[in-house]
């Protein structure tokens, strides 16, 4: 059901631009939409179309209440150890709006200790695997039941239209947690034939503790992409929150607690990344980490890792990826999804289609309508109905956006649409496109993270391939074309780790999502993120007159 959702989430989103009546339709046709999701839609106002109006107007104070700012250490929320906090903002206003523990090396301590000793003398790896599964798939109920505040809580903290959380990305989360549940029993080894009188087998074993550091854009769904499978395979976890991001993983987190996970399996820090993440990936009794972040970040991880006690990484990383628009193209589908793949979630998104290559033969039809469609993206308040773009998500990033759009001017890039500010407060940025854009120009080359399309020109196949490699980055890739030879031809030429043919952004619990070269290491959800939590043992044992081999 929740992938259903999800997927007429992204084909409402691809066709149109959400109005008030789709919005409220959508509202009521959701099994979660109830007098919480009601009262928050039902408060918008009219929502201007790319308009300073837009970001200005009064906004909507969220009906949620913030009652987890600790961090949850042992199954207790505590305070930090220093009794330090850092406060957390709502992008829309740049305000505060709570003071959250902050954490460093001597909480990371703790909360290692705590799950350290869930693992070697708790319960969790020794449960049945069927009970484990069990929790699990509580916890999932409990995420349905508490849809709506966590939605409001997602978007209060991360600016994110709060249909999508809504929608989308809570069922997601739900979605994910039901799949992994359905690991949790399956997952077993392998008897294997030798030359010679022995019985072999192979044992996959819960690796230990996990540390994993979440990012700030989906800081719900990447919460279940680390710890779903984590926990479905026997592991302890202490889990940073991203700083920006913090309140909806502590929320979550005493979710499981009410689905009966024991005392310290799961652990969560809040803080920075030098006082907080550095003594997690490099901490001696941490078995695995896994990250989600940038590239540069990423690197950080993995020499910390190897620095310490050599433990396993895997990194899912930035990337800069390639949407290739061929010339037998429904130019009106393609720029409609090209603009999703953009400027989806604020662009903020490390697999937007954030290259656009178009073909020669239909370039300036698709550059008029590529700007009229972002003209019409609806930005504002992200809890009002309607509205498709929210803030970025804090000043940093904000003013990041604004430069890289000051240097694709420079470079003579050619500014079709946006470019600027909206509003007077918050972090509201124009949907902006660029034109002419050529492979050497900053806004090409970097991953800028933000609502900035840039649109190139090619004319054949093999030349697009070139150029679309022609990077350190290897996330994603997107190709529109009714041809399905060129389809073929493109998904085994692209060094990418996801290569979506007439669609983008298309996710699932049971669809593997990494990247090639500097976009990471290894592959998350799916079968193939269990590898990341498992250990491999042969047990070899001979035997005495078999009666075969």
């Amino acid at each position: 059901m929740a992938a259903r959702r999800l997927s007429c989430f992204l084909s409402r989103s691809l066709s149109r631009s959400l109005s008030a009546s789709s919005a409220a339709a959508a509202a009521s046709s959701s099994s979660s939409s109830s007098g919480f999701a009601s009262l928050l839609l039902s408060q918008g106002r009219r929502v201007n179309r790319f308009s300073t109006a837009a970001a200005t107007e009064e906004l909507i104070i969220p009906p949620v209440q913030i009652s987890h700012t600790q961090h949850l250490i042992n199954g207790q929320f505590v305070d930090a150890a220093s009794g330090k906090t850092f406060p957390t903002y709502d992008p829309r206003t740049g305000e505060v709006i709570a003071h959250v523990a902050e954490g460093d090396a001597e909480d990371i301590n703790r909360a290692v200790a705590a799950a350290r000793k869930a693992f070697d003398e708790g319960p969790w790896p020794k449960m049945s695997a069927y009970e484990r599964s069990r929790i699990l798939l509580r916890f999932a109920d409990l995420v349905e039941k508490h849809s709506e505040e966590l939605a409001a809580l997602e978007t209060w903290n991360n600016g994110k239209p709060y249909e999508q959380a809504l929608h989308a990305e809570i069922p997601m989360l739900a979605r994910l947690f039901h799949y992994y549940a359905g690991w949790a029993d399956k997952i077993h080894g392998l008897t294997v034939p030798a030359d010679g009188k022995y019985h072999i087998q192979t044992l996959h074993e819960p690796i230990g503790v996990a540390g994993q550091i979440i990012p700030w854009n989906f800081p719900l769904l990447m919460f279940a992409w680390k710890v779903g499978p984590a926990l479905a395979c026997g592991n302890t976890i202490v889990l940073k929150t991203a700083e920006q991001t913090p309140l909806t993983a502590l929320y979550v987190a005493k979710l499981f607690q009410e689905a009966g996970l024991p005392p310290g399996v799961l652990n969560v820090v809040s803080g920075d990344g030098p006082t907080a993440g550095a003594p997690l990936a490099s901490h001696m009794d941490v078995d695995k980490v896994a990250f989600t972040g940038s590239t540069d970040t990423g690197k950080i991880i993995l020499e910390l890792a190897a620095r310490s006690n050599l433990k396993p990484v895997t990194l899912e990383l930035g990337g800069k990826s390639p949407f290739i628009i061929c010339e037998d193209a429904d130019i009106d589908h393609a720029v409609e999804l090209a603009h999703f793949a953009l400027f989806f979630n604020q662009g903020q998104c490390c697999c937007a289609g954030s290259r656009t290559f178009v073909h020669e033969r239909v370039y300036d039809e698709f550059i008029e309508k590529a700007k009229a469609r972002a003209v019409k993206r609806v930005v504002g308040d992200p809890f009002k109905k309607g509205v498709e773009q929210g803030p970025q998500i804090d000043n940093e990033q904000f003013e990041k956006v604004l430069r890289y759009i000051r240097a694709g001017i420079d470079s003579d890039a050619t500014l079709e649409c946006g470019g600027g500010r909206l509003g007077s407060k918050g972090y509201f940025i124009e949907p902006t496109v660029f034109s002419n854009v050529k492979d050497d120009m900053l806004i090409a080359k970097d991953e800028i993270f933000g609502p900035v399309q840039s649109i190139l020109k090619f004319k054949d196949l093999d030349e697009v391939v070139r150029r679309a490699n022609a990077t350190r980055y290897g996330l994603a890739a997107g190709v529109f074309t009714s041809n399905i030879d060129t389809a073929n031809y493109f998904t085994r030429a692209l060094r990418a780790g996801t290569v979506w043919v007439n669609c983008f952004d298309v996710f699932d619990a049971a669809i593997p999502f990494g990247g090639y070269k500097m976009s990471g290491i290894g592959r998350e959800k799916g079968i193939y993120s269990l590898n990341n939590y498992l250990q491999v043992k042969a047990v070899v044992t001979p035997l005495k007159n078999p009666a075969w081999l």
